[in-house]
């Protein structure tokens, strides 16, 4: 009670061949199969793939702002009541 045994797999097996048919079922199972390949030839790809270079060692280094009597900007906000 409670577990499926290899018996209730069978029937249900069954019943899905009955529903879709031999043909229409190896056709999706194929379909599966591609897809499969298609997901494992695309992670091989993605490991043979260059990596781009960081996007921060192609930046300049920043220069320091030459002029000493640099000021914080003023609050030109107007004054609240």
């Amino acid at each position: 009670m409670g577990g499926l045994s290899i018996w209730h797999w069978l029937v249900v097996g069954i019943i899905v061949l009955l529903l879709f048919g031999k043909g229409r079922f190896s056709d999706m199972m194929g379909d599966v199969a591609k897809g499969i390949k298609s997901f494992k030839k695309g992670m091989a790809d993605e490991d043979e793939a260059p990596k781009p270079a960081p996007r921060l060692q192609a930046q300049p280094p920043l220069e320091p702002n030459a002029d000493r009597n640099l000021q914080p900007m003023q609050d030109d906000r107007p004054a609240q009541p």
